[in-house]
Order: C-alpha cells, then structure tokens, then sequence
C-alpha cells in the first residue's frame, strides 16, 4: 500500500494555519489519529483467531426477503449484504468520527479548492470472482446509484457530485459542485460493485443475482426466505489491510429470522443463535431470566457507549391538511405522559428525548448561543419569532406538573386552531371530526401507544392504531401513505450530507426518502447547506445545533424516549471479546467484526 503525506500549503495560507492531509486517509477537519505505516486499529486484536460462527438475529423488524439487491427501492434485501460483501473506497472507525482510512483506495488526494478528490486504487483489490476492482467499476456504481432505477436516496446523498472521471485503469476522479469538506468522505463510502453484477439488466431488474462485491463474506448460494448466512472468504484479497486487520473473524455469520417477539427470544433461551440486541425494556427487565442466565449460558450485559443518542418519536404526515397548524401538533405532544410511562412500563431504563440529537454536542438547549445565532440572525425573516427564545422540551408531569395540566394547555392551543370539542369529538368549523391512524408493524407497542390513546381521547381527538405486516408497512411508508407512525433514527458521531436526505425540502416530494414528515422549510434548507459546508468541528457542531432547534421549534414530532446503552443477550463461553471497547460503534456489527470464536465454538 502507498502511503504518502500531502500538505497542501495553499490551503494552509488560505485557513491562516497548516492543515495536514494524508494521503493514506482524509479528514474532513484535517483530524488524522493514525498515522502513515499504522498496522491496525487500537480496539481490534490483530492476533484474532479465525474460524467458528455467530448466529445474530437482524435489530430490524423480522421479514423474509425476497431480493438481494440492497440498493433498490422495491423489496426487501437479507440483512447485513451491503456491510458484509460490498466495500467502499475508504472506511471509517470507531474512533473517529469524521476520518476514513484507504480500503479499496490505497491513496486519496484532495484538490486544494476541494472541488475534486481523487483515489488510487489498491492493485490487489478483487471482487468474489477474481476480477480486479477498477476505475470503471466505480464509475458503473455511481452511474447506477444515481440513476433512477436506484433506490431515490442516493440521488440525494450524492447530488453535489457533478461527475466521475475515469483518468486511469485504478484512478478514478470525483468532480463537486461546491466546495463541500464532506464530499471526500460521502464518494469515499460509497458501495462499490462489479459492473458485471447483474450481467447488464436493468439495475431494478436485478433481483436474484448476488452482488459480485469484495467484501470479507459471500453468500454460498441465492435461495431467497428468511435466515441467512454469508460465508467468510479464504482469499479474501484485504485480510491483512491495516483497516481489516484483527477483523471479521468469523468463519459464518448467520442472521436467524423470527416472525415474533416471542418465538425470538425462545430461539436465544433454546441455543438457535448466540447475539441480540434488545429494544424493549419490558423484555429486558423481566424475560432475561432462567436458568439459562443464572447459570451463565446466557449473559445479559448494558454495553455503554458514547454513541449520541437515537432520535424515537411520533411522528406527523405533514402532506395531511390536519397536520398542517403548528398548534394542532404542539397540543397533541402535550398528551405524551413519558414520566408515567417511563415508571410504569419501561422499568427507569430510558431517558426522555428532546430535540432530534440527543446525548450530543449537536442538541440545543436554552436560549441560542451567539455562534447559533449568527446562523440565524440571517433568516430571522424565515423563522418564527419564539426560535430566538428557549428552545421546547417534552411537557413533564412531574410535580408540580401533572397531565391534566398539559390538556388544559392542549384544549386551549387546538380551540386556537380552529379545533372544538362538540358532540363528543374534536371538530373542526364544518364539524369533522379529529381522528389520527397509527401506522406500524410492531404489535407490541400497541401497549405503549395505549395512555397516549386515552390521554387524546380527553382531547376529543379518536387515535386508532393499526397493525400492518413489515412489507406493507415499508410500501406505505415509501409511498407517505399514513398519517401517524413512530420512527428511530441513530445518532450519528458525524452527520452531514445525509440530512439533506431526512429534512430536506426536495426530499419531502420524493418517494422513498426518509423525510417522512414532508418538512419542506428554506430556513432548514439554508441550515442543511451550512452543515455539510462546515469546516471546522465547531462550526458542524453551531450549524447543528440551530437546526435542532428549527426542527423542534416545529413540532414536527411527538419526542419519546432513548437508551444510552445497548442492552445485549449472548453467549459468553462461544466468544472472545477485544480488550479495548471503541468509544462510538454499533453493538451489532462491533460483534461480528471485531469478536472471535472460542475454542468450544471452533
């Protein structure tokens, strides 16, 4: 592998100081901790034996799958393909959260306008047939990602890309149309396929084929259902990189599929996979007992982390008339009773959510700080005066609170929006009346939606929740057919681009994206363009926080709840666990990467 450090001098004088880029690695804030010749990263055992198997059941809701093409809209791919057999041409760590290191780029060199970045390709990078990986495969993923016959996200994630140059065999040039420090680390993860995948069919035809990929794992054959397992490759080409180095240890990785909560954790109790991952307080305080636990075949364990904390929240189908009045969505948060719910139904294991970052350097609080304020000062014409003012948090009932107090303040926000209780409803001027359906696909949270459903029933307003299967339910959503559903979306170490994707106006219109509420706002617009702009940590971290405070000053979600660890079940005697636990990772694929086998699993 080529290591090379370049200063860009220019760019130094430009920023008054110097910045140090290396060629091995790109930081979007010039913030490198390993250095040129590094072997491997600190919180993995080089010396991991390989061998054995972890069985895992996906943290997603449980479905069959009918495809193997991740990258499409229509269908639903296995769990885990794009992680475990596509590459990109740099990776990240768990270390840092704005730095990736070369993968399948052995060399990285950003022009000093930072309207190009360019990769070496590393010569023994290979596909799952043998082939080498080449400019032009790159240039053929990008081209089909963008491209309509993809899944409409990435159309979004990567619309500053003006273009792709093949200059060589294994060079390859990503050309900006802004200046963005991001934009070398969005193209640098972008998922890199064989232009062979698929044997030339149009990219949403491809359905059956297996993605010629050049990950760690291959799928031994394309029969489609429910479980899964991905194969480790003998040969596989990166083993000894130093960014895989100590990693992805398994012999077999497979993904155990159940159709229920219950027969799910009866799997884990009778040994039929090893790791899980629990979501629901309830389980974890009551059902992780027996004599499985008691004689440690089965480990419960609170792995913490310093993960900022996952956004959970009703959230409103802005596209619907009824949603439309801040005041209506204000009243109806004012309903959420979390501290009861928190004493009564989640056993005190969960923290109340404000803003959409919590548990971050990225969340508002109070008044707006003087660098979020001269963000905002500059669309004060935009935004609603009370932005300028203390930013909202959940209604408590805490004493001296109480719920029947929120109510009052609810009745009298709906009466101001035109909203009235009459002949046993809330109605409106022409007397229809308020009703909201709950969209979901998880029958257990009909216990949580319950309090809330009779609390907006003193409102008048009829909260009716249905139950759909995850497939209908992704089609719904895809199409923003639904009114009120509940939504979870992680907290990110590094965010950016892909946020133009969730609250961005564009994507509002766009079936498919993850702007499910429909918010189509200048103000967040102009915000979201400071973000991926920003460069400086401080700057992302000021241009962060006053969209936080936009968003929530909208009442756009009802906020709920958020865990700041993650509650695992797994089987201590099958596994070794790395000495060193990195300080921002996800628990899932932290396992499959970085665990390995112990003698008795081999």
């Amino acid at each position: 592998m080529r290591l090379l450090v370049v200063f860009l001098m220019s760019m130094a004088s430009l920023m008054g100081s110097v910045s140090t880029w290396a060629a091995h690695a790109y930081g979007q804030f010039g913030d490198i901790q390993y250095a040129a010749g590094f072997t491997h990263f600190s919180y993995v055992n080089p010396a991991a034996p390989k061998g054995g198997e972890i069985r895992m059941v996906p943290p997603t809701r449980p479905t069959n799958f009918d495809k193997f093409n991740p990258f499409t809209l229509r269908g639903t791919a296995p769990y885990g393909v794009s992680a475990l057999m596509v590459e990109s041409l740099l990776v990240g760590n768990s270390e840092e959260p704005t730095t990736a290191y070369g993968l399948l780029a052995e060399d990285v060199d950003v022009a000093p306008d930072k309207l190009s970045a360019t990769f070496r390709l590393n010569p023994k990078a290979k596909f799952h047939d043998g082939s080498p990986v080449l400019a032009a495969d790159v240039l053929h993923s990008f081209t089909q990602l963008v491209s309509k016959l993809a899944a409409p996200q990435f159309r979004t994630i990567y619309a500053e890309v003006k273009g792709v140059v093949v200059v060589s065999e294994r060079v390859v040039r990503f050309d900006f149309a802004t200046p963005n420090p991001e934009l070398p680390l969005v193209v640098g993860g972008m998922p890199v396929f064989s232009a062979k995948w698929g044997s030339g069919k149009p990219f949403d035809k491809i359905v059956a084929d297996i993605p010629i990929g050049s990950g760690p794992y291959k799928l031994p054959n394309n029969k489609m259902g429910r479980d899964i397992t991905y194969v480790r490759d003998a040969n596989y080409w990166a083993a000894d990189l130093p960014t895989r180095k100590g990693q992805f240890n398994f012999d077999r990785i497979t993904f155990k599929i159940y159709l229920d909560e219950t027969s799910r954790f009866e799997g884990l109790k009778a040994g039929e996979y090893d790791f899980m991952r629990e979501f629901i307080s309830r389980n974890w305080a009551r059902q992780y007992t027996g004599k499985q636990f008691t004689s440690g075949e089965l480990v419960k364990r609170a792995f913490e982390n310093r993960n900022p904390g996952d956004f959970q929240g009703y959230v409103f189908n802005l596209r619907k008339p009824k949603f439309q009045d801040v005041r209506v969505r204000q009243a109806i948060g004012l309903a959420l009773d979390f501290e009861w719910m928190n004493r009564q139904l989640f056993y005190g294991i969960y923290k109340r959510v404000n803003g959409y970052f919590p548990n971050s350097e990225f969340h508002a609080e109070g008044l707006p700080k003087p660098d979020e304020l001269a963000l905002l000062e500059p669309m004060r014409d935009k935004l609603k005066p009370e932005v300028f003012g203390l930013v909202p948090v959940g209604a408590s009932t805490a004493p001296p609170g109480s719920l029947r107090e929120n109510l009052r303040k609810a009745q009298a926000l709906l009466k101001d929006a035109g909203w009235e209780y009459k002949d046993g409803a809330l109605r409106n001027a022409k007397g229809e009346a308020f009703t909201m359906e709950f969209l979901n696909d998880q029958p257990s949270l009909i216990r949580v939606v319950g309090p809330f459903q009779k609390a907006l029933e003193k409102l008048g307003i009829t909260l009716t929740y249905r139950v759909v299967d995850f497939s209908l339910a992704k089609q719904k959503m895809d199409a923003f057919d639904f009114e009120v559903t509940t939504t979870r979306l992680p907290g990110s170490t590094s965010p950016g681009g892909e946020l133009i994707e969730r609250f961005g106006s564009e994507a509002a219109k766009t079936p498919g994206s993850s702007n499910v509420w429909g918010i189509a706002d200048p103000a967040v617009d102009a915000l979201l363009q400071k973000i991926v702009a920003a460069t400086t940590r401080p700057e992302l971290s000021a241009a962060m926080r006053a969209l936080d405070r936009v968003l929530t000053h909208g009442h756009y979600s009802v906020p709920q709840y958020y865990g700041d660890a993650f509650l695992i079940g797994y089987r201590p005697g099958q596994f070794v666990l790395p000495a060193v636990i990195p300080p921002y990772y996800d628990a899932g694929m932290w396992a499959m990467s970085t665990w390995w086998s112990s003698a008795k699993n081999k």
